[in-house]
């Protein structure tokens, strides 16, 4: 018989039923390390003050009123995001996926206006994970993404990953936009180089073609830099956020240059829920802190201290692991060891990890994780690699 929850998910036999900063604490009473941080979504932590103050401070007031009329809070955001980014203005999602949905929508209707209807194609790299919609898996175009779920949306080419010689070569007189993450997460914290950046925002403009970023992992603060991009020195034309820009509360957002956007005119995008005034509300007090030139020094500190560990730990199990890969405080173990056994293992020890393709383990703590919380998750993460050496043995 079909449970009642939709069996589309292997979950972990835990229940957390309290967070408190970089731990959570399940039924049974144990802690655990949250170096998961629910897939790069609390970036400060769980119940933080300040996001529970916004959010309760809101929930008084007003929660939802719909996009048919002004909302405060949403202006605020959207203002202090063009602020702190290339764009000249925003549109608020509720996940990433959503964001995904827009930003082919808004390339293709650039072109549209532009009376080049024929440029609707995106060009994508393999590797990628752009959401779970019919727009999202057809730009991914994996296997493991779309079988079962087709016909697949047309318009989208993959590339090779890190080939970035390639590009040239693919675009022709229907490529309308290039979409790319600057650190692929689900695909292995594998990060783009700066110099393959910076030469696919060249090719796009060379060419008249749009390059859209997706940070909706790598974004907001992940990588020491409140945008992954910004350590390339480039700027998109339209960029997908999500996750952490709402510190745990749904958010998402497609942030665009003025030229960009300017297909989108009145009535030919909307959302029901997306911008409330709930979500808003606990998105500008993210900003407020994570942007802060000092806390992203000392996310880029503390990521340092991280990595030092970290290497010190593959070192200390070289048949285990391969390499430490990432960015800030987005940080992989390449395995040679199963990445789940490194992830029961850690559960076993009270450390949250997650999943990756490419054998990968992710390391997505909290950006605000201190410096003791480090040190004892590598504590946690050595007796979890000591575990899975000796069942190999």
């Amino acid at each position: 018989m079909i449970p009642s929850v939709l069996p589309t998910y292997n979950r972990a036999p835990l229940s957390f039923v309290k967070g408190e900063g970089s731990w959570m604490i399940e039924a049974d009473g144990r802690r655990f390390l949250d170096l998961g941080a629910g897939i790069a979504v609390n970036v400060l932590g769980h119940a933080n003050p300040v996001l529970v103050n916004a959010l309760t401070e809101q929930a008084n007031a007003i929660w939802h009123v719909s996009n048919l009329y002004e909302i405060p809070q949403q202006q605020a955001l959207a203002d202090k995001l063009v602020a702190e980014s290339f764009a000249d203005t925003v549109f608020f999602t509720n996940s990433g996926t959503e964001a995904c949905e827009l930003a082919v929508k808004m390339a293709r209707k650039y072109w549209y206006e532009k009376g080049q209807p024929e440029k609707v194609e995106i060009i994508a790299f393999d590797g990628s994970f752009h959401g779970r919609s019919s727009a999202g898996i057809a730009a991914a175009g994996s296997e493991k993404m779309t079988k079962g779920f087709g016909p697949l949306l047309p318009g989208f080419k993959q590339l090779t990953w890190g080939d970035v010689a390639a590009v040239n070569d693919a675009i022709d007189d229907k490529t309308a936009a290039i979409i790319v993450e600057p650190v692929q997460g689900e695909g292995g914290i594998r990060p783009m180089a700066d110099e393959d950046l910076q030469e696919l925002a060249h090719i796009c403009k060379e060419n008249d073609v749009l390059l859209i970023l997706d940070e909706v992992q790598c974004g907001v603060g992940r990588t020491g830099k409140l945008f992954a991009h910004e350590w390339a020195g480039i700027s998109p034309d339209i960029m997908m956020v999500a996750k952490g820009i709402g510190g745990g509360f749904p958010l998402g957002a497609v942030l665009a240059s003025e030229e960009a956007a300017s297909g989108m005119t009145a009535g030919t995008h909307g959302s029901t829920y997306g911008g409330n005034p709930l979500a808003c509300a606990v998105g500008n007090a993210v900003m407020d802190v994570v942007a802060a030139p000092e806390f992203l020094a000392d996310v880029n500190r503390k990521s340092g201290l991280l990595r030092q560990k970290l290497e010190g730990l593959v070192a200390s199990y070289p048949d285990l692991f391969e390499e430490v890969r990432g960015s800030g405080l987005m940080m992989g173990l390449k395995c040679y060891a199963p990445n789940m056994d490194v992830v029961n293992a850690g559960y076993d020890n009270e450390v949250v990890t997650v999943p990756a393709a490419d054998n990968v383990v992710r390391l997505l703590p909290p950006l605000n994780i201190s410096e003791d919380e480090i040190a004892e998750a590598v504590v946690r993460l050595e007796k979890a690699a000591a575990q899975v050496a000796a069942k190999k043995d």
